[in-house]
């Protein structure tokens, strides 16, 4: 089986490393020479773990290759997969589909022989038909149309490909039908489900998928706060209710809010697509703003976490991307935090394992630290942002002697309250009672791993 995957980025990167892992000859093909030149040298330009080691095996057994020659890489393919950006439009909140449009109408007169056009990119109801056109119109002939969504998260998904929830493929077509069962053969044989649709069901299952995941989020979100108002523990609350089974665990974790490349820009672009149809998403519309709401007022509890002024405090900042084990920094949380903190007079120190260079050119201002504890050497507080896991199990005891003031907000909840009151750290978190008095709990010198997801 031989695959054309057009477009090098996240999602077709991985995915064409995958493919190649399950025996199929893939070619990668991009525009941006300098990125496929870092590839053919094995040279990963984006951060996911164990892809390194997946593309140069791949590699070195000759299924896997990158170009930027679209014929050399359509030619003699038996399906071609768009996976190119579709970035939220300015202005209106539409998916921007021009490099979609675009692939399509360079792909049409490459195309000899029956080909599968799968469509990989995130895309609006109705997509698949416009390619379908636009190849027609540009000339081509014997293909059939594919929509084939991918369902991978950032920092895990190589094991996402490898054994996914479901693989959906909508298609009319029985041939192309035949030739995503091969593709797909390996996940047939571990018994995998696969779900067979028409090409609108497919790409709405993708859209309507990551909504219900960005709603638990921010519901979950919202029950923080009134924990916090009431007294009760959000931890023990998402427990109780993940444990039915109608609901899940998953999901259910509070903090800043949500961001990435996905749950804000798919969100966006299925509120636009409700609207249009004349079927508003309600429930989505307001989620999209409860969750800027929460991602601004983050800097307002760190103020007032340091008596209502930062003015000319050091805060150390840990964790700059929207999750752990990615570079991604697109809507993170980060990015309205430190510039409110900025505006308020705070000296912003900052750490992240892997995210710095994408965070620079669009966090002007920082201290950009080696280092967790030089981020925290003179800090008035210390702000976990991202819960990589190197800041699960810092040495508080540590962190509270390079710091200036022991102050702790945990905008992740890696923290036990109590475990942080007893360092002697005055501790924040969301929608947890506070624990023990950091005046009442003398500090020790005994480290702690700070890997409890309650009190």
């Amino acid at each position: 089986m031989r695959i054309a995957m057009v477009g090098a980025g996240y999602v077709g990167l991985v995915s064409g490393a995958c493919f190649s892992e399950f025996g199929a000859d893939v070619v990668c093909v991009d525009t941006d020479a300098a990125r496929i030149a870092r590839l053919q040298a094995a040279d990963m330009p984006i951060f996911e773990p164990g892809l390194p080691e997946l593309v140069r095996n791949n590699m070195a057994a000759g299924r896997l290759s990158f170009t930027t020659d679209l014929a050399a890489a359509v030619n003699g393919a038996d399906a071609v997969f768009i996976a190119v950006g579709t970035p939220s439009r300015r202005g209106d909140g539409h998916a921007d589909l021009s490099y979609v449009e675009a692939a399509a109408s360079q792909i049409a007169p490459l195309l000899k022989g029956f080909t599968v056009i799968v469509n990989k990119s995130t895309v609006p109801v109705g997509t698949g038909r416009r390619v379908a056109e636009i190849i027609t119109a540009a000339g081509g002939r014997d293909f059939a149309m594919v929509s084939n969504p991918e369902f991978l998260r950032e920092g895990s998904a190589i094991g996402d490909f490898m054994r996914p929830d479901r693989i959906i493929i909508g298609s009319d077509d029985d041939r192309a039908r035949a030739v995503m069962r091969e593709i797909y053969r390996p996940l047939f044989l571990r018994e995998t489900p696969i779900l067979f649709t028409d090409l609108e069901t497919a790409e709405l299952a993708k859209y309507a998928a990551n909504a219900f995941l960005a709603l638990k989020i921010t519901f979950i979100n919202e029950i923080a706060d009134l924990c916090e108002k009431v007294g009760a523990d959000v931890q023990d609350v998402a427990r109780g209710i993940g444990l039915d089974g109608r609901i899940g665990a998953k999901f259910l974790h509070p903090g800043p809010g949500f961001g990435g490349s996905c749950f804000p820009k798919d969100s966006r672009a299925v509120v636009r697509t409700a609207s249009d149809a004349g079927a508003p998403l309600r429930l989505v519309e307001t989620l999209l703003q409860v969750n800027e709401q929460r991602k601004q007022a983050m800097a307002g509890r760190i103020i007032a976490a340091l008596g209502g002024t930062v003015r000319d405090r050091r805060i150390a900042i840990l964790g700059l991307t929207f999750k752990p084990n990615t570079d991604d920094m697109r809507e993170a949380p980060s990015l309205h935090i430190i510039p409110a903190l900025q505006a308020a007079g705070a000296h912003v120190c900052a750490y992240d394992p892997e995210g710095m260079d994408e965070a620079r050119p669009l966090l002007p201002g920082v201290q950009w630290c080696t280092d967790s504890w030089q981020a925290l050497t003179g800090a008035d507080a210390l702000v976990i942002v991202t819960e990589w896991n190197e800041f699960r199990g810092l040495d508080l005891a540590r962190a509270r002697r390079l710091m200036r003031q022991p102050v702790l907000i945990d905008l992740r909840n890696i923290y036990s309250p109590a475990d942080a009151a007893q360092q002697g750290f005055r501790y924040t978190s969301l929608g947890r009672p506070p624990g023990i008095p950091a005046a009442e709990a003398p500090p020790t010198d005994t480290p702690t791993t700070g890997d409890h997801p309650s009190s």
